[in-house]
């Protein structure tokens, strides 16, 4: 079988009506897929966006259906690799905006907050410091590039891109659903600097797609260690770009291999972000919410 598309992490599947989506265990940075996988990273990934998914239609509809392998329809349901790394999910038109919610001052935002103090069209304080936490979460959209870099446009543009009207409620239910998860996950010692949602839409209908606020997709940060004025103690990714900040490559393909000791700890990251957002000790990934009632 050959996906119908193949993403960085994610491969996409046609399902009759529906597609199936593979989280993989590769990793990215840079916008270059890193020849070195992550061991289980998929299964993270995929589970923790079932953990939110169903936390969160209270909010927002989403796209999930089945997230059992072996609940899928045939041949899915026979090919035992894709459980815990794969979704039914239903078939909608994505929305070419990338929703991010910043709720810190960190990565692409602080470089421009440097230069002429807004993120995205939007004024801020003068004097704030790297990763200081803002007065209020800001939404700061980009657009969604087929290939290469994502580049990030401010609220007229992104209205221009998809009506006035929607581009009021992605950044509404954006910072809903950014209020409500770094909310959560601060009662469990994580902060959600921020994170990138995506949306499509199911005839008329607003749905979230994707994943969500997950070590891929956010920056999560322990609250402990926490402190304004520096980068932080990470729970995603940013560990790995951290490392690669190091080495003498120019950030174009071909992407070097990660050595074992920063894929195991890269692996140990994930695992702790999962444990701590859903209680569960990994590789328990019963994320039901009735299991949690």
């Amino acid at each position: 079988m050959k996906p119908i598309r193949s993403g960085k992490v994610r491969d996409v599947y046609e399902c009759g009506e529906n597609f199936v989506i593979v989280s993989s265990d590769r990793i990215s940075a840079f916008d270059c897929i890193l020849p070195t996988p992550i061991p289980d990273k998929g299964k993270i990934l995929n589970t923790l966006s079932v953990f939110w998914f169903a936390r969160t239609g209270h909010i927002i509809d989403n796209h999930l259906l089945l997230h059992r392998s072996s609940d899928f329809p045939a041949p899915f349901n026979a090919m035992p690799e894709l459980e815990g790394r794969s979704s039914l999910v239903r078939r909608a038109d994505v929305i070419p905006i990338e929703c991010v919610v910043r709720g810190y001052l960190a990565g692409s935002g602080w470089k421009d907050y440097q230069k002429n103090q807004t993120v995205s069209g939007i004024r801020l304080p003068p004097n704030l410091r790297e990763s200081e936490q803002l007065a209020e979460p800001i939404w700061t959209p980009s657009t969604k590039a087929e290939s290469g870099h994502d580049e990030p446009i401010d609220f007229e543009t992104a209205a221009q891109i998809c009506g006035r009207a929607r581009a009021e409620q992605l950044r509404d239910v954006s910072l809903a659903l950014y209020n409500f998860a770094a909310n959560y996950a601060r009662e469990r010692g994580i902060i959600i600097a921020d994170t990138k949602f995506e949306f499509g839409l199911f005839g008329d209908e607003l749905i979230l797609i994707d994943e969500m606020c997950t070590p891929d997709s956010s920056r999560f940060w322990n609250m402990e260690t926490y402190a304004a004025g520096r980068a932080q103690d990470s729970y995603d990714k940013q560990f790995v770009r951290d490392y690669l900040e190091t080495l003498a490559w120019d950030k174009t393909p071909p992407a070097p291999a990660l050595p074992p000791q920063i894929i195991q700890r890269t692996r140990d990251k994930y695992i702790e972000a999962f444990n701590r957002l859903t209680g569960n000790v990994w590789p328990d990934t019963d994320v039901r919410p009735e299991k949690y009632a």
